[in-house]
């Protein structure tokens, strides 16, 4: 994992490493051609005039890295990414690292970041988030040899260490478990199709609702917001065969899903049972509180940091499969009426 130096530039470029100080800092002393092809060697292989002192001093930045391709305002509001971050924290805190967190609009943003991160010493290593089955992040990541830990899984993560959890297990008990209550019609409105676990889940509800017989199951996609969650919602209640259970991939849209279905005059649970993903004070805190599917993401966090902290000493790491989320039954859900 070792980080690229003036000597790397030097070395590729065939000049001595006054040579590059002078390209990098703008200094007469090389010819524009040298100049340039150092810049372009420099810039290939992610280093920067900036980290120069940095590089050859060898230390180290003390701070690990965060990008999410996520509107800001939904972070706000989302409960999972907020205790998935206070468990980084509280193990980073703990090791005198901090945590340097950045917002970004797409993939090669998130990949510009790292270079300029890499490049410029501002981290020791970095967290990858919602991953993608064909993830462009992964051989960037591998080509800078930044030490990464990926959050999420399984596969897919290239040699990258990673920690998951099972949401196919997860998924399926609940579906099992609705299905026991005497639901025949059941529908999960899911996150973003191009996540991965987003897919691991449609995979899994498809699976066993045909193993169980339910040819009415359908899936629609949302965005993870209240907004998106409640249209998702009123056009599955608006059909002529509605469902009398739904899923959702975040509380968050599992909220607006029974705001929506109180709006509509329906009863929860009673003509309509609701289960939220991801556990959290909200999801006890409506009416009726809602049946969800939660596990400890704060220690999913702590445990991803954990991960990362090896990678970054050098310590072999591959993938650690954390807590299954285990389903916990509230007012939400309840045996179908007979219509």
């Amino acid at each position: 994992m070792k980080r690229p130096t003036i000597a790397d530039v030097a070395r590729r470029a065939g000049v001595s490493k006054g040579a590059v100080s002078y390209a990098l800092n703008g200094q007469p002393g090389v010819s524009e051609a040298t100049r340039q092809r150092i810049l372009a060697i420099a810039a290939e292989i992610g280093f920067s005039p900036s980290s120069a002192a940095r590089a050859l001093s060898g230390a180290t930045a003390k701070a690990v890295g965060l990008a999410l391709c996520r509107p800001a305002r939904i972070l706000g509001i989302e409960p999972f990414f907020m205790e998935l971050i206070s468990g980084v924290e509280a193990e980073l805190s703990a090791r005198s690292y901090a945590l340097t967190l950045q917002v970004v609009t797409d993939q090669e943003a998130e990949i510009a970041v790292y270079r300029r991160w890499w490049a410029e010493r501002r981290v020791d290593g970095v967290f990858v988030c919602d991953l993608r089955t064909d993830d462009r992040r992964v051989p960037a990541l591998e080509e800078l040899q930044l030490p990464a830990v990926v959050i999420g899984g399984p596969g897919h993560t290239g040699s990258l260490a990673s920690v998951w959890s099972d949401d196919a297990a997860a998924l399926v008990e609940t579906v099992e478990y609705l299905v026991a209550l005497g639901h025949r019609r059941i529908a999960r409105v899911g996150g973003l199709p191009s996540l991965l676990h987003t897919e691991i889940r449609t995979d899994a509800f498809t699976d066993v609702c045909r193993r169980l017989g339910l040819d009415e199951a359908s899936t629609v996609w949302s965005d993870y917001t209240g907004e998106e969650g409640a249209r998702a919602t009123r056009r599955l209640l608006s059909s002529a065969n509605r469902p009398t259970a739904v899923i959702y991939d975040n509380d968050v849209m599992a909220i607006a899903g029974l705001s929506v279905a109180q709006e509509m005059g329906l009863a929860v649970p009673g003509d309509l049972s609701i289960v939220a993903w991801d556990d959290s004070p909200l999801c006890q805190l409506v009416h009726p509180p809602l049946t969800a599917l939660g596990r400890d993401i704060p220690a999913y966090g702590s445990h991803a940091a954990r991960q990362l902290l090896a990678v970054i000493a050098g310590e072999p790491v591959s993938g650690l499969q954390d807590e299954t989320a285990h389903l916990t039954p509230r007012g939400s859900t309840a045996p179908p009426r007979v219509r």
